[in-house]
């Protein structure tokens, strides 16, 4: 049976709450995630939530009803709270009305199987967590293998990024590493790495990009050093006939990404 929540003072609220620093999440093992979508994405995933928060009004809802009864089934717990409180677990000022807290999952390259997919994606250091997010989304759609974290980027599970992923972050398998950890795994198999970027002649469109393709992009101020393009197979460059040097990190992965799928496409062909 679902249990009734409505204190602020509550620990397991406090708990909740801290779940939207970096340390307390690193600490518990545990991140948000909010709204109806997300947490169906996460089921369908085969993720379940530790605690599942819901108002009064959403008791009822087919899909909330389902999700209780499976997170109690797998041993989490089920609780009715307050709109208010949801505002304070969330920090949204017009906060969902459903809310999980799912345990953290594995970053390690070696989960992934390379053979998976055609496409890959890798940010370096990226900064925004809305980048990330829309990187994920841009990876569900797709379909590529999974999203490599390279260096220092943003938490994957804050809620920030959850929020922006849209449930991607359940449905992409993600990975993080150091940049010589990540160079050496890649270099152990086929792959041809390819870089977005400003110092190159070569106009994305004009590559066969050899599967597998791991498509990096860098920093959204400072791009990718130096010596990590030159590490790369192929660096290429997106058209700029306006009077903006570049894109935002997120929509020139998603323009990358689709160009490669159409040089597999028309490859296989």
């Amino acid at each position: 049976m679902p249990r009734l929540v409505t204190a602020f003072s509550n620990p397991l609220i406090k708990r909740v709450r801290s779940l939207r620093e970096k340390r307390h999440r690193r600490a518990e093992g545990l991140f948000i995630a909010e709204g109806l979508r997300i947490l169906a994405e996460a089921e369908q995933a085969g993720r379940l939530p530790l605690y599942l928060f819901y108002t009064e009004a959403m008791r009822g809802h087919p899909l909330v009803v389902r999700l209780a009864a499976a997170a109690e089934s797998a041993g989490g717990e089920a609780i009715e709270t307050s709109l208010d409180i949801l505002h304070k677990l969330s920090g949204k000022d017009n906060p969902q009305t459903v809310l999980g807290v799912y345990a953290e999952f594995a970053t390690d390259l070696s989960r992934l199987d390379r053979s998976a997919a055609g496409l890959w994606l890798v940010a370096q250091a990226l900064r925004d967590p809305g980048n990330l997010g829309t990187i994920l989304r841009t990876g569900d759609a797709v379909g590529a293998g999974g999203l490599i974290l390279i260096d220092d980027c943003v938490d994957p599970f804050s809620v920030e990024a959850v929020r922006a992923s849209m449930g991607a972050v359940f449905t992409v398998p993600l990975a993080q590493a150091r940049w010589p950890d990540f160079l050496a795994w890649l270099r152990a198999g086929p792959a041809t790495l390819v870089a977005l970027s400003l110092r190159t002649d070569t106009d994305y469109r004009a590559p066969a990009y050899p599967r597998p393709t791991f498509l990096l992009t860098g920093n959204e101020a400072q791009g990718l050093p130096a010596d990590y393009e030159a590490a790369c197979d192929l660096t290429v460059k997106l058209p700029m006939r306006g009077k903006a040097d570049s894109l935002n990190a997120a929509v020139a992965t998603a323009v990358m990404a689709y160009q490669v799928l159409a040089a597999h496409d028309g490859a296989a062909a």
